[in-house]
């Protein structure tokens, strides 16, 4: 079903058009924004300004026409705090519904804070450990203390970045005692919150909207890394802090010399960090992980009819967006299911010897799942494609570096194994280019042992020694020549990386060890 949600915020308006599938998959079709900045003097003067309703107005017209262009079934728009707000809001939303064609619902800050905990929940998973979701608006911030997965308490507090600059930040710079005046206001708003917060122990804090993602950008910048995709990127709370440190003290043109600073949000860069900084450095937090899905995917998951997966865990979310892929590009995809068993226990039996850790296994199925799916696009270069499309999938709970791994290790699956030298890696840390090549060896020979794709390989025994690693086939007495063609083919990159030789044997049929058994005794 193909569905539109837009998210009309203080600072810009939002639209995300989609399809989602029964499973929950969202495959995005489109997004577009535009900073309007509705919320421009409402929390001061109590209106919306003319010039901004009209450019809201017209952004809207021009989503809802892109909308039809994209034959969407169902949209959906909420307005939030600025809107809500605003004396004139009713006007901005019946000039919506007749110059625009648009029904707009707007929405009270606990609803917004459910939304954005369905977002977060379906796309990163937030089972086991407690967490703190936090949602940075421009008027408002929603806060949600997620136990065993699940909302313990939903909040929403008048701490939108907007609001807060408008009325303690009037200069530019901020000087010490607007900075001080807004801490302190902060830690008024926040303290029973933040109380509960450190009660429950929680130390970890995931944070959606642009405003954290500004921020999170800002820190990989800093550090000298291309933050790339920012869902599941993760940065200490000490590096919020020497980030606000940064920020307060520049003016807006120097804040935009800095690395990373997004230009359109340049000015509310200082009161984004005292903000965040100040929550997670209260509420004790040590870790931020960015989600980039929030209030609108929440909404196309509820227009969708799509339950929570309460408790799911990251494992949960990952395997969940794997197949989907996998099967979105490669149907039942029963030889990349095959291929990921043999994968994996290939790696438990090479593991250490290759230098590998437990986590490089779910890493090696996952891309195993994935490996052919390029050849919905093209066979003779698919493993190119499958890459590609690991890259641009948007597969949920994975880190940025952990998806380039990924695609690497399907894109080094055929032709020649990958090098450390491959420029395909050159962006990868030495440790996760050999990490890479293992992996892709590894898939290799897994992926020839299924070369007919009638997975006759029932099971493998892999036995290694100091001397040699033997791997013995069990096919329940179907033939596997072709499968023992293929694999011994791929066995010398193995080889060399084990540094002894790879062996591949067929294992005796009962009927067969009978008749050599009763040829001994002749």
């Amino acid at each position: 079903m193909r569905l539109a949600a837009i998210d009309i915020g203080t600072n810009s308006i939002h639209m995300v058009i989609a399809d989602v599938a029964s499973d929950g998959g969202i495959t995005v079709v489109d997004r577009t924004k535009e900073m309007v900045r509705l919320g421009r003097g409402v929390f001061v003067t109590g209106r919306i300004g003319r010039d901004a309703m009209d450019l809201g107005v017209r952004t809207l017209r021009t989503f809802t026409r892109l909308a039809r262009v994209r034959r969407v079934q169902r949209i959906r728009a909420v307005a939030t705090s600025a809107v809500r707000e605003a004396q004139n809001g009713p006007t901005f939303v019946e000039r919506a519904r007749r110059e625009a064609g648009l029904q707009v619902k707007v929405i009270s800050g606990r609803e917004e804070a459910r939304l954005i905990y369905r977002a977060a929940a379906h796309s990163l998973g937030l089972g086991g450990e407690p967490y703190l979701l936090m949602d940075v608006g421009g008027g408002s911030v929603e806060l949600v203390l997620v136990r065993d997965g699940r909302p313990a308490w939903l909040e929403s507090l008048p701490l939108g970045v907007a609001r807060l600059a408008e009325q303690f930040l009037p200069t530019d710079p901020p000087g010490p005692k607007q900075r001080k005046q807004l801490v302190a206001h902060i830690e008024e708003e926040l303290g029973r919150v933040l109380r509960e917060v450190r009660r429950t122990g929680t130390t970890r804090a995931v944070g959606t909207s642009g405003t954290v993602h500004a921020l999170v950008a800002m820190v990989y910048a800093a550090r000298g890394d291309d933050p790339g995709r920012l869902h599941g990127l993760s940065a200490a709370t000490a590096e919020f802090s020497q980030l606000r440190r940064a920020l307060v003290g520049c003016t807006a043109a120097e804040r935009l010399a800095l690395p990373g600073a997004d230009p359109k949000r340049v000015d509310l860069l200082p009161a984004s960090a005292i903000l965040v900084e100040t929550c997670l450095r209260r509420g004790r937090i040590t870790e931020l992980t960015a989600c980039t899905w929030a209030l609108r995917e929440g909404i196309l998951l509820d227009l969708a009819g799509i339950a929570v997966a309460a408790g799911a865990s990251r494992d949960d979310v990952r395997r969940r967006s794997v197949e989907a892929l996998g099967r979105r590009f490669g149907g039942d995809n029963a030889h990349g299911v095959q291929t990921a068993r043999l994968a994996r226990q290939l790696f438990d039996a090479t593991a250490p010897t290759l230098g590998l850790r437990a986590g490089h296994g779910d890493l090696l199925e996952y891309a195993a799942l994935l490996h052919d799916i390029g050849r919905s696009i093209e066979h003779e270069h698919h493993h190119r494609h499958s890459a590609y499309l690991i890259h641009n999938g948007e597969l949920l709970g994975f880190e940025p570096r952990e998806i380039d791994i990924m695609a690497g290790i399907a894109r080094g699956h055929r032709k020649q194994p990958p090098k450390p030298s491959d420029p395909e890696l050159q962006t990868l840390p030495p440790s996760a280019r050999r990490t890479v090549r293992a992996l892709a060896v590894l898939l290799r020979l897994a992926d020839a042992l299924d070369r007919t794709h009638f997975a006759v390989v029932k099971d493998l025994t892999c036995t290694l020694t100091p001397t040699r690693l033997v791997i013995e086939l069990d096919s329940g007495g179907e033939n596997v020549d072709l499968e023992l063609w293929a694999a011994t083919r791929r066995t010398a990159a193995l080889s060399r990386l084990l540094d002894r030789p790879v062996v591949l044997r067929a294992r005796p049929t009962r009927a067969r060890a009978t008749i050599t058994a009763a040829r001994a005794l002749a």
